[in-house]
């Protein structure tokens, strides 16, 4: 790994000192791992883990057209959106694929602020995307990644710990968010995250970072918070049923085939790419993003699938589940009336493996479930 070549988070020195093993992701130099990856995703399940998700984008969107030009570009519906809500998305691409995944942020329904949160790898992409397909709209479109930092808490106990750091979300659900300030600074604190749990992210300028990082070990400390890394967070996103951009979705495939359907509402006057879905509800699909499971080996992504002795498509994703205790893997089939419990082999280091179709998400978590709210 060549450090001089990789961008460093705010928190990188932090990370470092905490026994972060720092690798190469995306050419963003981020911990894989602090203990151990077993270690950090059950500690996600069941108490409290923090990540550096510092590299994810923030870009804002102001303006009297602003939920307007969200709805347009969005598949989900964000003009219905009041403040502090927010909403998981698909940004389609108007050629049968997807610009990226994002969370959309009403800030101030008034004022028409917004915030859209996107990945790492995309930000770029999707600034341009939304600039490119601005006109018509009266906004101001602004990438603010490059000024602030994220930091994640996850697991069950994490209520205990925003209790004392920003009691104000707990009076909202999942996608919510406010704006406080930190040591006299902005900050966003929003109810989300990767998981699949409960849990809280904080997006704030990078000279206090560090210090909320800090905060958060103290108030978690009578929880058990421990740091967490890429590792344990890619094998609970994917027990969860979560999408990682470039795997599971991508320019070529769309929010139907991706098994997000519930993301597309097709009742909207207009958004980029309607056309497309409208058609391939009407037809049904030739291709979906299937779950299995197995349970000797464990399967890697681009492991070959097949179904009655025919190959019908490769894994995007795939791992061993620390949780459910059995390989995990999600890819695109060309049989999609498959159903749980059918029967499908892997090839995994040039042997065949029994597998199974599996429901999605494999866990369902805090997330899933009733969420805590203050009264």
């Amino acid at each position: 790994m060549n450090t001089n070549t990789l961008r460093k988070t705010a928190l990188n020195s932090t990370c470092r000192k905490y026994g972060g093993r720092m690798v190469d992701f995306h050419g963003w130099e981020l911990p894989i791992q602090f203990e151990g990856i077993t270690k950090e995703h059950n500690a996600v399940r069941t108490g409290a883990g923090i990540f550096d998700v510092s590299h994810m984008g923030q870009i804002f969107v102001s303006g009297p057209d602003a939920a307007a030009f969200l709805d347009y570009i969005n598949a989900n519906d964000v003009k219905k959106l009041e403040n502090n809500q927010g909403c998981y998305s698909h940004l389609p691409n108007g050629r049968r694929g997807i610009v990226d995944d994002v969370i959309n942020f009403c800030l101030d329904k008034k004022s028409n602020r917004y915030l859209v949160i996107v990945n790492a790898t995309t930000t770029l992409k999707d600034y341009e995307w939304m600039l490119e397909n601005s006109k018509g709209f009266n906004v101001k479109i602004e990438n603010k990644s490059g000024d602030y930092s994220m930091v994640a808490i996850q697991g069950p106990k994490t209520i205990s710990i925003m209790k004392k750091f920003e009691p104000a979300i707990l009076k909202f659900g999942r996608f919510s968010i406010v704006e406080s300030s930190f040591n006299g600074e902005k900050i966003f604190v929003s109810r989300t995250g990767y998981t699949g749990e409960d849990g809280f992210e904080v997006a704030a300028p990078h000279k206090v970072i560090n210090e909320i990082w800090e905060k958060f070990f103290e108030l978690g400390k009578p929880e058990g918070l421990i740091p967490c890394g890429l590792g344990a967070r890619d094998t609970l996103r994917l027990e969860s049923g979560y999408l990682l951009y470039g795997n599971d979705i991508d320019d070529e495939h769309t929010t139907y085939e991706a098994n997000y359907g519930w993301v597309v509402k097709l009742k909207k006057d207009k958004f980029i790419g309607k056309e497309i879905y409208e058609k391939q509800k009407a037809e049904g699909l030739k291709i979906r993003l299937i779950g299995l499971v197995t349970e000797t080996g464990i399967p890697r992504e681009g492991c070959k699938v097949f179904y009655q002795g025919k190959l019908t498509g490769t894994l995007q994703s795939a791992t061993f589940s620390p949780t459910l205790k059995k390989g995990i893997g999600v890819g695109y089939f060309d049989m999609p009336q498959l159903k749980p419990g059918d029967s499908l082999e892997v090839e995994i280091r040039g042997k065949n493996i029994k597998a199974t179709v599996h429901d999605l998400p494999f866990y369902k978590g805090g997330a899933f479930g009733k969420v805590y709210t203050e009264n």
